[in-house]
């Protein structure tokens, strides 16, 4: 029998207790934040964090504050109050606290720098006079928040790392990792570890290490594919004949129902611009009719995607776009997830089930949602349908995904209580919970720990082998009496 200790170099003496940490995803249709937390002493070592409190920032999302920058911080308040309360005071001062800004803004970047740059500036003039410790306020690139929503599902899953029976953070032998696709307003992003034997000289194809492994991870984020801007293009698609005309029909909205947009709310993003009309006038009104037809929505919905520039190749998605072979599992989440959600769908599912929930929904009219649909929002209740016929698209005719690996994606919102977002994959980098050495990360005993787990184990031994002993004489000596009784029987 052999015990061996291993005992590691420990740089500095952590007081034990919590650490804090808050994440502001700021997406493009609204601001989340995120308060995480893990042991103050296992900082930097094995990043053990998890999610305490998450609030919804309410109305709109930053990007929609370019004409009053200033503003765009006063919708915080609220939540980071909030925030204030579940973080122990004497530990707000030592609390960093970050901002991601996500495809919304990018798009205003490009259309407005010095509005983006404004907001930005707003916002960081905001938490001067919080008590947090405020480090940044960015906008990521969509590759970025690809890397950290992959990050973060496999981290959750506990893909990366895994507790030993010696209490020791081990990589899980076998185990694979996760893709994920994340759906949001403005962008979607496609990230999964890809064959080894794939080319690199894309640059969606990259190495990641973490905690020592290497992954080749692909990823590629696709602007103007969100599930809102999706919309507004294919809103933007069914206007194409617009001269004099004030009504359309949308097959994709529920029978019976009728909605306005002004032409701004339509024609006023940088992913519609194109397709704007001659006359363009923000101000004039559209009306849309809808009709309910499932069929005619996901032939019409086709359009938005731009399949023949793959020219038959097998390794790209649309729009020319290089994808190697989607492979194992994924976690959709976001919009993917709540989409399903609305169907009484989650988890895992067959596609078949997917296209027969879709088409019994998108068959009903609009009076008979709020009996169908757990939680009623006009915004997102009328557009389901389309959403729906959106996602079959992305992953079935873009990603590649078919009858027999579909049941492969997970519809999920968390793990556990923590939500799969990109925001913790991005608090785990930028605080360094995720380092890329060691290829085993251990817990640190402390000097006078290892001392007594040491003394404590040879003392084991010692009793052990004292006990063998004891058991070796006590045999032989029943053995010799045995013997002897033996002996005296032959004699008599």
């Amino acid at each position: 029998m052999a015990i061996t200790l291993i005992q590691t170099h420990q740089k500095e003496v952590l007081f034990p207790g919590p650490k804090y940490g808050i994440v502001l995803d700021a997406g493009s249709s609204r601001t989340t934040i995120y308060v995480y937390q893990w042991p103050a002493e296992k900082a930097n070592n094995t990043g053990v964090v998890s999610q305490t409190f998450k609030c919804n920032v309410k109305g709109s999302g930053i990007s929609n504050y370019a004409e009053n920058p200033q503003d765009a911080p006063k919708a915080f308040e609220d939540c980071m109050q909030k925030v204030k309360g579940h973080i122990p005071v004497r530990l707000h001062g030592s609390t960093c606290v970050y901002l991601g800004a996500t495809a919304g803004m990018r798009l205003l970047r490009l259309q407005n720098e010095t509005a983006a740059n404004e907001i930005l500036e707003s916002i960081e003039n905001y938490f001067e006079s919080q008590p947090f410790d405020f480090r940044d306020a960015q906008i990521i690139s969509g590759q970025e928040e690809g890397i950290y929503g992959w990050i973060t599902a496999n981290y959750l899953m506990g893909n990366f790392l895994q507790k030993s029976l010696w209490h020791m953070w081990v990589h899980p032998s076998g185990k694979e990792t996760t893709g994920a696709l994340d759906l949001g307003g403005a962008s979607t992003q496609i990230s999964f570890a890809a064959e080894e034997k794939v080319g690199l000289n894309t640059s969606d194809i990259m190495k990641v290490t973490l905690y020592g492994y290497e992954y080749t991870l692909y990823t590629h984020s696709f602007q103007c594919y969100g599930r809102n801007e999706a919309e507004k293009r294919f809103l933007a698609t069914l206007l194409q004949d617009y001269t004099t005309e004030t009504t359309f029909t949308n097959p994709c909205y529920p029978q019976n129902y009728i909605t306005t947009f002004t032409e701004a709310q339509v024609f006023g993003s940088l992913c519609t611009e194109d397709l704007r009309p001659e006359r363009y006038n923000p101000n004039n009104i559209i009306t849309f009719e809808g009709t309910g037809d499932p069929s005619l929505c996901r032939e019409k919905v086709a359009s938005l995607f731009n399949f023949s520039a793959c020219h038959d190749h097998e390794a790209c998605s649309f729009d020319g776009v290089y994808q190697p072979r989607v492979k194992g599992s994924f976690v959709a989440f976001a919009g993917f997830y709540y989409t399903a959600n609305a169907f009484n769908l989650s988890g895992s599912f067959s596609l078949h089930t997917f296209n027969l929930s879709t088409w019994n929904f998108c068959s009903k009219n609009w009076n008979q949602l709020p009996v169908l649909l757990p939680q009623f929002d006009e915004q997102y209740a009328r557009s389901y349908c389309f959403s729906a016929h959106y996602i079959y698209h992305l992953l079935v005719s873009g990603y590649k995904f078919t009858e027999e690996n579909w049941p492969q994606i997970h519809f999920k919102k968390e793990v556990g209580n923590s939500s799969i977002a990109w925001s913790l994959g991005y608090m785990l980098s930028l605080t360094n919970q995720i380092p890329a050495e060691s290829l085993l990360i251990r817990l640190p005993i402390k000097p006078s720990a290892f001392m007594g787990t040491l003394a404590f184990f040879a003392a084991v031994a010692l009793l052990c082998l004292t006990y063998l002993i004891y058991l070796c004489v006590l045999s032989r000596n029943q053995r010799r009496s045995q013997h002897a009784l033996d002996n005296m029987v032959d004699s008599e």
